[in-house]
């Protein structure tokens, strides 16, 4: 099934909910140089520039995760393209029984606007830093 898109709202609300990470859900982050200066509190970093040759990793990491949500910084090319890979390679276990079922979100407008919400939140952000993020702080 094709990656669904989940709002920054969304994504706040299932992380103050009961739900836990690596458990009931997973943000990977495939940005690569631009995650220093924050990133989704308890997020799994799995950059882009490698994300091919590791996805059936991330699949094995994450393959009883119910909920896998994906951002890179805007959720524009890198973020729904890993998003769509990992997708796809789940799907396939799937159909052979061998993963369970499964939901994969980009997160709408990436880190950039999940920080513009919720950078002061240290339940959703950590290592937020103003020098890097602070021309976008609204």
């Amino acid at each position: 099934m094709a990656p669904q898109y989940m709002t920054a709202d969304e994504l706040a609300a299932l992380m103050k909910s009961d739900k836990v990470p690596m458990k009931d859900y997973c943000v990977v982050d495939v940005r690569d140089d631009d995650r220093i200066g924050g990133h989704v509190k308890g997020s799994h970093n799995s950059p882009s520039s490698e994300f091919l040759a590791k996805v059936d990793e991330l699949v094995r990491q994450t393959k009883d995760v119910q909920t896998v949500i994906f951002h890179c910084a805007l959720s524009q090319v890198r973020g729904p393209k890993a998003a769509r890979i990992y997708s796809e390679t789940r799907d396939l276990l799937q159909i052979d029984g061998q993963d369970s079922a499964h939901q994969v979100f980009i997160l709408r407008g990436g880190f950039q606007d999940f920080q513009t919400k919720f950078r002061h939140d240290p339940d959703l952000v950590e290592h937020w830093d103003e020098e890097i993020w602070g021309q976008w702080a609204i």
